[in-house]
């Protein structure tokens, strides 16, 4: 991978952690670094379950494959979130 494949992989974490945490109610007490691992990771996912159902590979803008994105930055924000207030009260 290049150095544009990574800084642009951090980009769109970076933003689609941002959307994952915009759409979960409440107070997140995590930090931008575990945003944007969250965003990497759900764009990943989110990209390979596109690919599993052949959305993917559309023409134009892949609408589909950005909401899996979002959907699984807001679920794993939610358990970071909660998995770390868990730990934080001790």
């Amino acid at each position: 991978m290049s150095i544009t494949g990574i800084i642009t992989a951090i980009v769109i974490g970076a933003i689609i952690g941002a959307l994952g945490r915009l759409i979960v109610r409440g107070n997140q007490n995590i930090s931008i670094i575990a945003t944007i691992v969250i965003g990497i990771i759900a764009a990943l996912l989110g990209t390979w379950i596109a690919s599993l159902i052949g959305q993917n590979d559309t023409d134009g803008f892949d609408w589909i494959e950005l909401i899996f994105q979002i959907a699984l930055a807001a679920i794993f924000v939610s358990i970071y979130a909660g998995y770390a207030g868990k730990n934080r009260r001790r």
